[in-house]
């Protein structure tokens, strides 16, 4: 008896950590999101004016760790005391403490759900290889899909690097064997691409970008290209329904883009949690 207390004891103390932990890799998130944009369209910028001959106006260095963390608003440096994930947001009332300027609810919201995530992770897993690779899995994931929200941009930073870890999962014996990973990313890769042109060809624009490629070819290496019919299927159907009410609500132009990206992020945690489940009845339905 005593060594189940003390086991449970243990795991509550890792359950506290793994949240803790969320907030702090949560935080990070947040300056990956603001800042990686902004790092990509400086280098773009950088690029073109090197190939059409140029100047390239200095600026100072700006990168995930430079310039420290300041208000945007007032430019004030923050302090470490002021740069609690979620205290300290809940501490100044959501304000800047030297200029009042109300703090977006978007920082709270990115640190509190990578720590749930991270805590129903560890729940799920114990202290794993599992629980590394699906953390990383999420918190890539956490990234694109805030970034896609704001640019409509998934950087290839980010899309590669899910999809090579992907493939390391199954190489290291993940879920998902390393045959059916590099086929889910290929097929995943191809499909889009093959809608990209027919869509191009039959109305002469473009209905997604080449990041949605790279990320369905990423969630094809995770999850296998026998789950890739069901992602694709939610993806569209949410993002059908949900880009006609929004359109409607905001009175949008028909032209106005809409990031297809979170639709298929949405998809492949649908995927997860019930894709064997809804597999199973749609087959047994066809078989009836």
């Amino acid at each position: 008896m005593e060594w189940m207390v003390l086991y449970s004891t243990q795991n509550a103390w890792l359950a506290g950590f793994m949240l803790l932990l969320g907030l702090a890799v949560g935080s990070f998130l947040n300056v990956v999101i603001g800042r990686l944009p902004i790092m990509l369209q400086r280098q773009w910028q950088a690029q073109c004016a090197a190939l059409t001959d140029q100047p390239v106006a200095p600026s100072e260095r700006f990168n995930l760790a430079l310039p420290n963390s300041h208000c945007p608003s007032c430019e004030h440096a923050i302090a470490w005391y002021d740069n609690i994930p979620l205290l300290s947001w809940l501490l100044l009332q959501a304000r800047c403490r030297h200029c009042n300027t109300a703090i977006s609810a978007r920082y709270p919201l990115v640190e509190t759900v990578t720590a749930a995530v991270f805590g129903l992770l560890y729940w799920n897993y114990g202290l794993s290889l599992d629980l590394l690779m699906w953390c990383l899995f999420a918190a890539l994931l956490i990234c694109l899909l805030f970034i896609d929200v704001d640019h409509l941009l998934l950087p290839d930073q980010l899309t590669y690097l899910l999809l090579w870890l992907g493939l390391l999962y199954a190489v290291l014996g993940g879920p998902v064997p390393l045959e059916h990973a590099v086929v889910g990313a290929i097929a995943g890769y191809g499909a889009l691409w093959s809608v990209y042109w027919l869509f191009k060809l039959l109305s002469g624009k473009e209905g997604m970008g080449y990041g949605d490629f790279k990320l369905l070819a990423a969630l094809g290496a995770w999850l296998g290209y026998s789950m890739l019919p069901l992602v694709v299927m939610v993806a569209a159907l949410s993002g059908a329904v949900l880009g006609v009410v929004w359109q409607r609500w905001q009175r949008q132009k028909h032209s106005q883009p809409i990031p297809f990206g979170p639709f298929l992020i949405a998809a492949a945690v649908v995927a997860l949690l019930w894709g064997d489940m809804l597999l199973a009845q749609y087959w047994q339905w066809v078989f009836s």
